[in-house]
């Protein structure tokens, strides 16, 4: 496939000279880590079906993920070609990379909980020649799904099955098939020529918007963004690092695959969450880094005392993807004795803002960070002006790990001739230069001429003891323009919630009566992404066609 990266030759010039572009691959990154730890154990793969374990050293790495792209070479795959995958965190999937990348294929990766309906759209777009899947999981048959597909898709030619059965199996195709004693593939092999420039990564947003777009990344624009990562955390070879966020989302697939490399770290993966035997994991391999969203940090700060004993390698739990409450930082700090730090980034440019290890607690529930290295920020009103310290506005970014552009659709690509990209966020930047999101431009609550606070709002009602979930949206009201709605999730203990106990809550906190919701959903689920952000065009979309509840 020909990839539209028009987003690409205008800076590239700019950003070598600057130094934000590295001009290397992952095969650059991986062999340095065979010659300086040839033994050393890069990756840990649990998988919960069975329990088990699977371990590889960097020498291992290596030497598997170049059978796999013997496999795939033999397949017919090229340069350019894309193979999607649809894989839970098993080393399948982060040595499928580093063969895809040896070929000069392009991976796109896809959710585990993708159906038919999201992936013949995805497949589709991707013109996807190679579909990797795993046979079952979570008791969904997935190699089912990926044939019946395949009669719908003309781009589709092979279907790949971790542990599956017949001839199309992974290990039959890709590990176990001797061509690395084929002195001709071998050479054919070596002489496939790939660069920094080249289309690495092709990956859907979540969608809170709508129908998602394909993402592409090259190697340049992903460690323009993973070392300044590393380097804002202090994070070197000597760390272990626990990824249980999807690597089919942009967290797990850039900070769980990538940098563990990068760095010569220890990556363990695990394919499924259970804090139980997250605390299992970190104890055992002594894990000092972790990276999730804030369900995943509450769950460790209420497990047992057994589970909080076993935390104690864990220097560093990194939040993104919502506001992290003040005394959810509090009791992590309490209990675990770890560090948080609070982040905000996108699919189109990875992590954006951080704070620091060296920052005050007080800075994680209270900012989203400050601008990575390479990364310069501006918060503009509707005319384009910009805005002063603390006052919220559309933030705009431009960023050296910025994407490619998205894939068949360069007129989406919201980004101006000085590189400026439209987030769609609305943010406020403080004296100092932390960024705080505060909603997104579609988020606004207009109530009669007044932009209700929606961020502030949600924060507040996480602050709830019986609140798990919570999503301010608009709904139409004839006389004040629009009124705010919260959708809650309330917790196992609870089953039900009342307006007036919400409304009194947030007179606790001092908030204006102008800002409290005047209607409540309490739902049993909220529409969410596969990364776990909230759908908020769903949710307008379903309360505009359903009557109040009663409360």
């Amino acid at each position: 496939m020909e990839f539209d990266t028009v987003l690409i030759p205008s800076r590239r010039d700019k950003m070598l000279e600057k130094g934000f572009w590295y001009n290397k691959t992952i095969l650059d990154s991986l062999n340095e880590a065979v010659k300086s730890f040839p033994d050393k154990t890069g990756l840990i793969s649990f998988k919960t079906v069975d329990q088990s374990e699977t371990r590889f050293s960097y020498r291992e790495i290596l030497e598997v993920s170049n059978k796999i792209a013997l496999g795939l070479q033999a397949l017919g795959v090229k340069k350019q070609d894309v193979v999607s995958c649809q894989l839970p965190n098993w080393w399948e999937f982060s040595l499928l990379y580093i063969a895809c990348r040896r070929i000069g294929a392009v991976l796109n990766p896809l959710m585990p909980i993708f159906r038919e309906r999201e992936l013949e759209f995805m497949l589709k777009h991707a013109e996807s020649k190679v579909f990797v899947v795993p046979q079952k999981f979570r008791n969904f048959d997935h190699e089912a799904l990926a044939n019946q597909l395949q009669s719908k898709i003309p781009s589709l030619k092979h279907i790949i099955v971790v542990n599956g059965e017949n001839a199309n199996s992974y290990e039959k195709l890709l590990v176990n098939h001797k061509l690395e004693n084929n002195q001709e593939a071998v050479e054919q092999l070596n002489n496939i020529q790939i660069n920094a420039d080249d289309v690495a990564q092709l990956i859907f947003t979540s969608g809170t918007t709508g129908e998602p777009k394909g993402v592409m990344h090259t190697a340049n624009t992903l460690f323009a963004n993973i070392i300044p990562y590393a380097q804002r955390l202090h994070l070197n070879e000597k760390d272990v690092i626990l990824m249980a966020s999807p690597m089919a989302h942009q967290t797990g697939f850039m900070y769980g695959l990538i940098m563990p490399v990068e760095l010569k770290a220890t990556v363990v993966l695990q394919d499924m969450w259970d804090v139980q035997q997250a605390a299992r994991l970190i104890e055992k391999h002594q894990v000092t880094f972790t990276m999730a969203s804030t369900p995943f940090l509450n769950d460790l700060s209420n497990s047992d005392t057994q589970a909080h004993r076993q935390l104690q390698s864990l220097k560093t739990f990194l939040c993104a993807g919502a506001p992290i409450p003040s005394p959810l930082v509090q009791k992590a700090r309490e209990s675990l004795g770890v560090k948080v730090i609070s982040a905000w980034g996108m699919t189109e440019c990875g992590a954006v803002t951080m704070t620091r290890p060296e920052d005050d607690d007080e800075r994680s529930f209270n900012t989203d960070g400050l601008p990575l290295s390479g990364v310069e920020v501006k918060i503009l009103d509707e005319d384009g002006i910009q805005k002063q310290a603390n006052e919220a506005g559309r933030l705009v970014i431009r960023s050296c790990s910025g994407f490619a552009g998205y894939l068949k659709r360069p007129h989406l690509n919201d980004t101006d001739a000085q590189g400026w990209f439209e987030t769609g966020d609305l943010a406020y930047q403080d004296e100092k230069g932390y960024i705080r999101i505060c909603g997104r431009n579609k988020d606004v609550i207009i109530r009669g001429g007044e932009n209700i606070p929606v961020a502030e709002i949600e924060s507040l009602l996480y602050q709830h003891p019986d609140i798990a979930v919570v999503a301010l949206v608009a709904y139409a009201d004839d006389r004040l323009g629009e009124r705010a709605c919260a959708v809650i999730k309330l917790k196992e203990h609870r089953t039900s919630i009342e307006l007036k106990e919400v409304s009194d809550f947030l007179k606790q906190h001092n908030l204006a009566i102008q800002y409290i919701p005047e209607r409540l959903e309490v739902w049993n689920e909220i529409p969410t992404t596969p990364s776990g952000k909230i759908q908020k065009f769903k949710l307008r979309e379903m309360i505009a066609t359903q009557a109040p509840s009663l409360n």
